[in-house]
């Protein structure tokens, strides 16, 4: 037990023993102030031994205002409040120019790095005037235990104000002092011109006001001027109060431009859909001196008098408008349209038929009705008067495509359909309901064409049809050609009509010609004037000839018209001239190439109809043939009715000479008339293929049964009337799911169509930019092409992603757009600020712009040259008189009528340390050692701030 209490002893004494060292008190720093100065002066000592590189290292933050500056936080405790001390850096050794994007107290003071300490409070500013003196007082005191040269700053007064006080150590006996301080408003008008802040700044080392005119103080000047552009809002106000009177003055004057414009963008491509708003908010010239030495305040009179043309520097600064890197759900656009255009396609396979969606029987219409507003009757007829308005001049629809377009399979952006795509992204919202209803009445309209054989427009019959674009313009096109064809028919009824009167009184005519003439002459002409109405019918216009006549066979026109002495000739009809030297088997004659039928047109879905059918029974010559049984027959026909006599070796020879076997070359020189004695080789020898020699061969017997009729007389190949119900039938009952697929696919390329017809001069980032979003396109939309969609696909994400590749695209080039109209004179300008923002913006492509971060601002500063000042001179205009009388000229140095919106100046008084603290008026020949007085003044007529630094002895 002893034992056990002498070790608790032990214990107790060194416990109290540490406990002594524990609570030691260092009576060198007696008071709370001098803890507080050694705890600066620690934490200044441990940012002077890490240096700038250890410091970013730790973590040093990057502000966002300056691409250089770094800072470093520090918490320090004195008493009951805390003061946060910040330091402030910069990575480069050289100062950075004042055009450069500076701290606020480097361009106030000219520091480079520096101390701020200020209170951790609302208004984060020192309220009390001793209290900021006291603090001030300690971090001078701590950094001058440090050997540090740092200038350090503290925040006083109101916050609004931005003023502050500061001290540097020198390091000599001289020690640099720093006051800034603000007028918000009502600015003396004396410190609104230069002369009365040229005398501010004199009367800081003058020795009386009274000496400013007794003596030249040698004053170092810097001078920035900041003009800015009228943003659109402001144009657009002025414009509205002006309308009126411009509007008068046109009627008088027709010569003058267009007075109605009130949007930039009324001569884009897209302006016919919707009105963008001008990415560029407005322009900001910074014009800069070089530095100038003044000596009296009349020079600086004269100053404020200069042009800014005479400025040194021009700098061009864009604003662009925040919106324009991010979406936030306001934007108007291609995109934005394309977006809902794909909500309607994923809602497109709820229902088999588009009456559905309008059917108030359907049993998701409620939800429909709720949620998707259809347009009032106006709009919808205004939108078909649009569609089906008669151009007497088809559109080029081949013009500015791009050359990528064609991949996508969707309309070409001219075209009816394609139109009908644009106008939906505009009606209701693109809601499904809305593209229901615009589509019914959109076929009843075609309908009305087709009953009505009234042309449609936007689409060319030209009695082709383009298997590149999507089913349904291919379906259009057929309509269009069979229309032509119902119209044609029409017109030839009603010619016979008229012909059977105008044979009556011509028969008439002719009886009574009988009686006086000849009655064998009669009829010779009665027969004359038949052939020459039957051979004007037999033209190229209306029936094809042979492929192989312009190809591999001349026809001669002199030996069509001659005189064939042959009776057989007198039954010839529809020939197109003989082949060459080719003659019959049978008969030593001239073999001729008929008109022939175009060959039926088809759609995309017939062709694959054709494929099928091919494939389920296989490919064999026969099944061949009886496909192309109607063509076959049609040809055979023709050829049969050009040349009387004719055999059916005699057609394969013309129609497929790979068919035809030579024993002997025939001869390839002209036809020769047997009448004049010329040696021809005849019969041609050979004989026929095996295939066609062949028993039960489909051809021979298509030929036996082929009557003799010139295409002239024959039935149509292509039913004008069985077609066109076909097409109808088809656009009345497909299924949503399929009409949206087409749609989408020709929205995105009549919508790029529409972006790509936009000049935006030669920025090569927008022509690649363009090039990807067309093969994207391509990629993306191919699924839809093919009828691979369901209803579980992931195809719909994949286009909601292109959706919003569509709107970077499409947001670049409306700035591209905007930058070209303006510097058109100047390429080099709209160039640069493209480029630079094109790789600001570029990190963002990949992402959503929901996803971008806000808070980094586009920044751009372009020098201007010479020959570039003028046409961005053009753009500052004279003030209107509605201008005029909201702003009061009150400060020199005028751009074409517009005052500068920000004027700053750099007054500075270099001395040489050696001589006077004051400057003497007779001394001229001084060193410009140190800067002994600085003041910086930055504001307007209505806001002046000045931040001044004196040099004095300590």
């Amino acid at each position: 037990m002893a034992s056990s209490s002498k070790a608790n002893l032990a214990e107790q004494d060194e416990g109290e023993e540490a406990e002594e060292i524990e609570h030691f008190n260092d009576f060198t720093l007696a008071s709370s102030w001098e803890r507080f100065i050694s705890e600066i002066e620690a934490t200044c000592r441990q940012w002077l031994a890490d240096g700038p590189k250890r410091l970013l290292e730790k973590g040093a933050v990057h502000l966002d205002s300056s691409d250089n500056i770094y800072k470093v936080k520090s918490e320090l405790k004195n008493a009951a409040k805390i003061y946060s001390m910040e330091y402030y850096f910069e990575i480069s050794g050289k100062i950075a120019d004042w055009n450069c994007t500076l701290h606020d107290l480097q361009l106030c003071f000219g520091v480079k790095e520096f101390l701020v300490i200020s209170p951790q409070s609302a208004s984060g500013v020192v309220l009390d005037a001793p209290e900021a003196t006291k603090l001030l007082s300690a971090v001078s005191i701590a950094l001058a235990n440090c050997s540090s040269l740092w200038p350090a700053f503290v925040p006083v007064h109101d916050p609004s104000r931005k003023a502050f006080i500061g001290i540097q150590n020198m390091g000599t006996i001289f020690t640099r002092r720093f006051e800034a301080d603000r007028i918000g408003s009502q600015v003396p008008i004396k410190f609104m011109h230069l002369e009365g802040l040229y005398e501010l700044f004199v009367s800081k080392f003058a020795y009386c006001m009274s000496d400013h005119s007794m003596h030249l103080f040698r004053v170092h000047l810097l001078m920035k001027l900041t003009y800015q552009t009228l943003s659109n809002d402001e144009d657009n106000y002025d414009d509205i109060q002006e309308a009126d009177t411009e509007n008068a003055e046109s009627e008088t004057s027709p010569g003058c431009g267009n007075p109605n414009r009130k949007h930039w963008d009324d001569d884009c491509p897209w302006n016919e859909w919707y009105s963008a708003e001008d990415p560029v908010m407005r322009f900001d010239l910074v014009v800069t001196w070089s530095e100038k030495v003044v000596e009296s305040s009349l020079e600086m009179a004269e100053m404020e008098n200069a042009s800014p043309h005479e400025a040194e520097k021009w700098i061009l600064a864009p604003n662009l408008y925040p919106n324009l890197d991010s979406s936030k759900g306001d934007r108007i656009g291609f995109a934005s349209q394309l977006h809902l255009l794909v909500n309607a396609l994923g809602m497109s396979f709820e229902a088999p038929f588009i009456e559905d969606f309008v059917s108030v029987e359907n049993p998701g219409s409620d939800n429909l009705e709720s949620t998707m507003v259809i347009p009032p009757p106006t709009v919808l007829d205004r939108v078909l008067k649009d569609l089906f308005l008669e151009d007497p001049q088809l559109p080029d629809f081949a013009k500015d495509e791009h050359k990528s377009s064609r991949a996508i399979k969707g309309a070409p952006v001219e075209s009816l359909f394609a139109q009908f795509c644009l106008h939906s992204l505009w009606f209701g919202n693109c809601n499904i309901r809305a593209i229901a209803v615009l589509w019914i009445e959109f076929v009843q309209e075609i309908r009305w064409h087709w009953e009505e054989s009234q042309p449609l427009p936007k689409i060319p019959a030209n009695g082709s049809i383009d298997l590149a674009t999507c089913l349904i313009n291919q379906k259009l096109q057929m309509l269009a050609i069979c229309i032509g064809k119902k119209r044609e028919l029409n017109e030839e009824f009603e010619d016979c009509i008229g012909t059977k009167d105008d044979a009556s009184a011509n028969m008439e005519k002719m009886q009574e010609a009988n009686k006086d003439g000849d009655e064998s002459s009669s009829f010779h002409a009665r027969s004359q004037a038949f052939d020459e109405k039957r051979d004007s019918l037999l033209t190229p216009e209306g029936f094809n000839g042979s492929k192989t006549v312009e190809s591999k066979f001349s026809a001669n026109a002199q030996d069509v018209h001659s005189a064939d002495k042959s009776t057989l000739d007198s039954i010839r009809r529809g020939s197109a001239g003989p082949v060459g030297s080719m003659k019959l088997l049978k008969l030593c004659q001239s073999l001729h190439a008929p008109f022939t039928q175009s060959a039926p047109l088809m759609t995309e879905d017939m062709h694959e109809e054709r494929l099928r059918a091919i494939e389920t029974f296989g490919f064999s010559f026969n099944f061949s043939a009886q496909l192309e049984r109607e063509t076959l027959s049609s040809d055979m026909s023709a050829f049969k009715a050009a040349n009387p006599g004719a055999v059916f070796e005699d057609f394969i020879r013309w129609y497929s000479p790979t068919d035809w076997e030579n024993d002997e070359s025939e001869a390839k020189g002209p036809s020769t008339d047997l009448t004049e004695g010329m040696n021809v080789d005849w019969p041609p020898q050979g004989r026929l293929s095996r295939r066609m020699s062949e028993s039960g061969n489909f051809w021979r017997k298509i030929w036996d049964e082929a009557p003799i009729l010139p295409a002239s007389e024959q039935k149509p190949l292509l039913d004008p009337n069985r077609e066109g119900e076909k097409i109808l039938h088809y656009l009345e009952t497909m299924q949503p799911h399929q009409l949206l697929e087409q749609m989408v696919c020709s929205a995105f390329r009549a919508s790029a169509d529409t972006l790509n017809q936009t000049n935006y001069g030669s920025l090569k980032e927008m022509d690649t930019k363009m090039d990807q979003l067309y093969l994207t396109m391509a990629s993306t939309l191919r699924p839809l092409q093919v009828n691979l969609l369901s209803n579980t696909s992931d195809t719909i994400e994949d286009l909601q992603r292109l959706c919003v590749v569509f709107e970077h695209v499409e947001k670049l080039l409306i700035l591209a757009a905007s930058l070209h109209r303006r510097f058109r004179q100047v390429p080099r300008i709209s160039e640069a600020i493209f480029s630079n923002y094109y790789n600001f913006y570029l990190p963002t492509m990949g992402i959503g712009l929901a996803d971008v971060d806000t808070q980094k601002e586009f920044d751009m500063k372009l020098q201007l040259s010479q020959n570039e000042r003028q046409v961005v001179s053009n753009m500052f205009t004279p003030p209107t008189a509605n201008q005029s009388w909201r702003k009061v000229l009150s400060m020199g140095n005028h751009l074409n009528g517009h005052e500068p919106i920000l004027r700053e100046i750099i007054f500075s008084m270099h001395d040489n340390a050696s001589d006077n603290h004051y400057a003497s008026s007779s001394h001229r020949d001084y060193q410009q050692d140190t800067e002994t007085y600085r003041m910086y003044t930055c504001g307007t007529s209505n806001d002046l701030r000045v931040a001044l630094s004196i040099i004095s002895y300590d």
